[in-house]
Parts: structure tokens; sequence; C-alpha cells
């Protein structure tokens, strides 16, 4: 896959309003919104990039978790280790101790799951975990370890079957999303099957426009993004 210079573009816009957010500035009190263009970008480009991969005949899982933790967990690590002193400094015992258990569940990338059950994101606790933060990673790499088995179990079957099952999936993470945003807000905003669709909604971009300059399948693909959109308006 080419460098896409507008990706790094989009995800410069997309990080400005989540900062502005978090330095408590009123007009960008939703800026956390960018968090979900990242999770449409995250699932374009590692779609983009499994996808390539196997047509080349060049992708394996120990290869695309090996080039996953480079990237990811140097950064993550370094991040851990800075904010050890300040939290040693700065937290009484209590603080320390939930410290403690997000220091445990960051690199095993379920934060999301031990923040969801200790705190709401936007409550006055929550200001005082410096990890918070990682809930969205948790969330990528749970995407990431699940996709690629689901990719290569059907890829050996129709591709087309790949797309059919992941728009059905992203419909219904959507359905539950939006119900659970009102009954229980904490399971919509950390969880990855309430996320799933904003992931989901990148993975469909990305088989589209692999498919779209193939004139044999661009009718079919037409078609079907059509008949999606008619269960929708139905729905």
């Amino acid at each position: 896959m080419d460098y896409r210079r507008e990706i790094d573009g989009l995800r410069a816009l997309a990080v400005v309003p989540v900062m502005l957010f978090h330095g408590g500035i009123q007009a960008f009190s939703g800026g956390y919104v960018g968090v979900d263009v990242f999770f449409v970008i995250s699932g374009y480009l590692i779609t983009s990039i499994i996808v390539s991969k196997k047509q080349a005949g060049a992708f394996t899982l120990s290869g695309f978790y090996e080039n996953r933790a480079r990237r990811i967990l140097p950064a993550l690590f370094f991040v851990m280790l800075v904010c050890l002193p300040f939290a040693w400094v700065l937290m009484v015992p209590e603080e320390i101790k939930d410290f403690s258990r997000s220091l445990m569940a960051v690199p095993l990338f379920v934060s999301n799951i031990l923040f969801y059950f200790e705190s709401g994101y936007f409550g006055a606790d929550a200001e005082l975990n410096p990890l918070l933060h990682t809930w969205s990673l948790a969330v990528e790499e749970q995407y990431y370890f699940l996709f690629p088995i689901f990719l290569i179990a059907i890829w050996r079957f129709k591709k087309r079957a790949a797309v059919v099952v992941l728009s059905l999936v992203a419909i219904l993470s959507l359905i539950v999303a939006q119900r659970y945003s009102v009954r229980l807000p904490p399971a919509a905003f950390y969880l990855l099957p309430t996320r799933g669709w904003e992931i989901l909604l990148g993975v469909l971009i990305a088989f589209y426009l692999i498919n779209k300059n193939r004139p044999q399948r661009a009718a079919a693909t037409r078609r079907y993004i059509s008949s999606l959109q008619a269960f929708w308006v139905s729905v």
C-alpha cells in the first residue's frame, strides 16, 4: 500500500479537537468525535494493508502482529514509564491502586474493559487516570487481533462473503451502539462491540476502493451498496 498523505492530514484534523477538548475549551466539548474518525481510518488502513499483502501472497499472521508490536509497543511502554514517577509523587494510595490496575491492563490491551467497569470517561475520577486515553488503543488492538484471523478463514472461500458478513456485523454493531448509548452509555463508549461499526466502516471503504478500479466488479459493488442502503432505510 502506497503512502497516503491525505490520511495523515485527516489524522491531524482528528487529533486537534480531541486535544482542545481535553484542554477544557468549551467550544470543543464534542472534540472526542475525533476518536471516531481515528477508528474509521484504522479500519481502512489495516484492511488495505492486509488485502494488498494477501493478493501479493506475502501476508502472514506472525508478520502482521510483529509489525503492529514494533509500531505500538515502544511508544506505549515509554508513556507508561514516564507516568510512573508522577504517579508515585502525586497520587494517594487509593489512586495508585487504580493506576496499578491500569498498568497491568494497558499492555494486555484490555484497558477499555477495565475503565468500563471502573468509571465513566467524563467523570471527575477519570481525570486522575493518566492512562485513560489508552482505551481507544485497546479497542483497535482487539480489532487487529480478530480481523486478520477472520479474513484468513474466509479468504479461501468467497471474498465477497467477507464483505457481506462484515456489513451485517457493522449494522448490528451500530444498532447495539445506538441502544446502549441510552441504556448503558459506558458500554457504548468503551467496548469493541459498540465501537466496531466505526472500524468496519473503514473496512468496507477499503474493500470498495480496492474493487472500484476493477471493471468486472465495479457494477456488482455498486449494486451491493445500493441494496445495503435500501435495507438500512427499511430498518
